[in-house]
């Protein structure tokens, strides 16, 4: 049944002085040195608010339900903490530094981020693209080729592994603890909006690049051969290049091991999918890739007799906490800010989604301190970055986790794994840890569909993603995010720049203006030009702005303009030729004498042209001096020649930057300022009416 609620209003035309006066208008602002004032002012209330803010441990776990999330949260625990050791020793891989570490990586961080995060269901730890982000940085500065050694036995020079890894891992604390330092800075001045540059597009375009950069960097490892690492722009393009190069050199027991490996993890996860509603936890597959890896190659001996890469001494214990070298910050602090931004915009994205379906609100400024405070503290205890993982913050919420309890929890089984039992994990293969990060990353590659689908719903999203992807897998993923950044941002001047101009006319009936070209049921009013433009007005559209003006209306003001000046100039010539000639007759020149030619200029305008131009100014958010202008000359030029010019549905701050940017003065008063396209209508309607009646008057 169709609604026939209707309303009438009725009252007077308000321009922008009555609308200030009617609501009184506040014109008292709180001084810079009240707002520091206040911000530092103390108080018993103020401090115990500020102290559960900052350590959002203090305001949930004292009120933690232990009957209703106690079982779910530790079965969730058990199970990312037994993915969390394939994954962080896979994920070591991509760092570039032993697979021990990442199992640090698994269990500081994991417990800083669990006292001072706002997120109850993102998975802390190791993360694919982060990781592979920290192994460029770690071969850039610590390459094979600076720990080559000679070999007196076999005549060959052999690179210094040990001495190698040490300095990696002294590189990936250095990067890591910078990266931390960036995110507190930034989450203290509340700098968290820095994630809405980040557009979803953007993400996801930028985690599937990486991600193609991480499978090429594990080939290595499937196929058991050594290529040249190479950095700077295009990398990958040689990478790929050189392990064509090497192909013959494949060892076959590493690629069947990969192969047996990949087949069985990918059928596995199939049979979890299938038996996801029918068993409350999921089969710990990647777990089961590593024990049975492992027992394989010790049985088998695939070391020795087949040259299988394994993962080699796991020395027990944690690492005593070391200061990185402050020596290293200046080469890495670039590549520092990069993780820093990917590794928020990564655990804020997905915090948020969580966030959403549970009802519950994500402190992205508090997220940024937490996060900075795990790599920064972890740093110092010998870990790389990490960010959130979403497969094990999916299998975190699917098994039962409410809360970061279950993230404690996954920590102490790390605790348990890195103190007793991770020796027995030293025959491993590495080829093993590589197929667990090609199914892992599976997910990302079904991003690729986002295309077809972005496509449909907004073309520049859709080209946000493919540039975004392009620039990360030909500029590697520290300069590619700067580079698709830069193009997201550029995509919204160009919008900007290149808005839809549109004249508007009346629905009969109503006081609602719409597009003439869009609808066929409005009328355009007799005499009055509505024009509005779909963007901001600023110094990149300006002068477009004043084009469209001219364009819509039909007036070519600059020729209007040229011609008046010429017929003014004209009429001077004359009178100067007349004044000259009644000087030489000797004779006293009236202005009435009609033997001398004048020139009247046109008071009125064309009846072609509109007797008044109103700009509808709704959606424009903000104005700088270019912009105020551009409006000035609008209505300077336009009242020359007899048309009026007013402004409609201004913001209060768009008032604010006209009132600033000098736009009025002695003749024009906020009294030219409507508060809606119909106000602006019925005043130049009725000063309209108002001329004709004095004009009929005089006649």
């Amino acid at each position: 049944m169709e609604d026939q609620t209707g309303y009438s209003v009725h009252r007077k035309i308000l321009d922008e002085g009555s609308v200030d006066e009617m609501a009184e208008k506040s014109e008292s602002k709180t001084l810079l040195s009240e707002k520091v004032r206040k911000s530092v002012r103390c108080s018993g209330p103020r401090l115990k608010e500020c102290l559960l803010r900052s350590v959002p441990l203090l305001s949930w776990l004292p009120r933690y339900p232990i009957r209703e999330n106690a079982l779910g949260d530790m079965i969730s625990g058990i199970s990312v903490g037994i993915m969390q050791l394939p994954q962080g020793m896979a994920y070591a891989l991509l760092a570039s530094v032993p697979p021990v570490f990442g199992l640090y990586s698994s269990f500081y961080p994991v417990l800083i981020y669990f006292i001072f995060g706002t997120s109850k269901h993102i998975s802390i730890g190791t993360f694919a693209v982060i990781s592979v982000m920290i192994g460029g940085v770690t071969e850039r500065l610590a390459p094979d080729s600076d720990f080559m050694i000679w070999d007196n036995v076999t005549n060959s020079s052999n690179v210094d592994i040990i001495s190698r890894d040490a300095e990696r891992v002294r590189v990936a604390t250095a990067v890591t603890f910078l990266a931390g330092i960036f995110q507190i800075l930034l989450g203290l001045v509340k700098f968290g909006f820095v994630v809405t540059y980040l557009s979803e597009p953007l993400v996801r375009g930028y985690t599937t690049g990486a991600a193609i950069h991480v499978i090429v960097s594990q080939l290595k490892y499937t196929f058991g051969i050594s290529p040249v690492r190479y950095s700077g722009p295009l990398s990958l393009i040689y990478t790929v290049l050189e392990m064509c190069y090497l192909i013959p050199e494949t060892n076959i027991g590493t690629l069947v091991v990969s192969i047996v490996t990949i087949i069985s993890l990918i059928l596995t996860k199939e049979l979890n999918a299938y038996l996801s509603k029918k068993i409350p936890v999921p089969i710990p597959v990647e777990l089961l890739a590593v024990i049975i890896g492992t027992v394989v190659s010790w049985q088998v001996n695939l070391g020795e007799k087949y040259g299988v890469d394994v993962v080699g001494i796991i020395p027990s214990g944690f690492q005593p906490p070391v200061f990185p070298e402050v020596s290293l910050f200046g080469q890495v602090i670039g590549d520092a800010f990069a993780l820093s931004v990917v590794g928020y915009g990564i655990a804020i994205s997905l915090g948020r989604i969580f966030a959403l379906k549970y009802g519950y609100k994500v402190d992205s400024n508090q997220e940024l301190i937490a996060l900075g405070l795990s790599n920064s503290f972890g740093g110092i205890f010998q870990c790389f970055a990490i960010s959130c993982s979403m497969s094990r913050s999916m299998v975190q919420e699917s098994t039962g986790g409410k809360t970061q309890v279950a993230g404690a929890l996954s920590a102490i089984v790390i605790l348990f794994i890195v103190l007793w039992i991770g020796a027995l994990f030293e025959d491993l293969p590495k080829a093993v840890l590589a197929a667990i990060i090609y199914v892992n990353l599976h997910g990302m590659m079904k991003q690729f569909l986002d295309i077809p689908v972005l496509w449909k719903k907004n073309k520049v999203d859709a080209a946000i993603w493919v540039a975004t992807f392009i620039l990360t897998v030909l500029l590697n993923p520290d300069i590619g995010l700067a580079a698709s950044i830069g193009f997201s941002m550029l995509t919204v001047i160009f919008r900007t720049q290149l808005p839809t101009y549109s004249l508007l006319g009346q629905i009969p009936g109503t006081d609602i203006y719409r597009p003439l070209e869009d609808y066929n049921q409005v009328t355009q009013v007799p005499g009055i030009l509505v024009f509005r433009s779909s963007a901001t007005l600023y110094f990149a559209n300006a002068e477009m702005y004043q084009d469209a003006v001219g364009k819509k209306s039909g007036i070519d003001i600059a020729k209007i303009l040229s011609a008046k000046k010429k017929q003014e100039a004209k009429r001077e010539r004359i009178e100067k030729e007349n004044a000259k000639k009644a000087k030489k007759k000797g004779v006293n020149m009236e202005p009435e004498q009609k033997d001398i030619a004048f020139v009247e200029l046109e008071a009125e305008p064309e009846p072609s042209h509109p007797r008044a131009i109103i700009l509808d100014l709704s959606p424009v958010n903000f104005l700088d001096t270019v912009g105020v202008k551009a409006l000035q000359n609008i209505q300077r030029d336009y009242g020359q020649i007899g048309i009026e010019v007013v402004l409609a549905g201004c913001q209060t701050g768009v008032v604010d930057n006209l009132q600033t940017g000098g736009f009025f003065s002695d003749k024009v008063t906020n009294s030219c300022l409507f508060a809606t396209i119909h106000d602006a209508v019925l005043y130049c309607q009725s000063a309209r009416a108002q001329e004709e009646g004095a004009a009929m008057t005089q006649f």
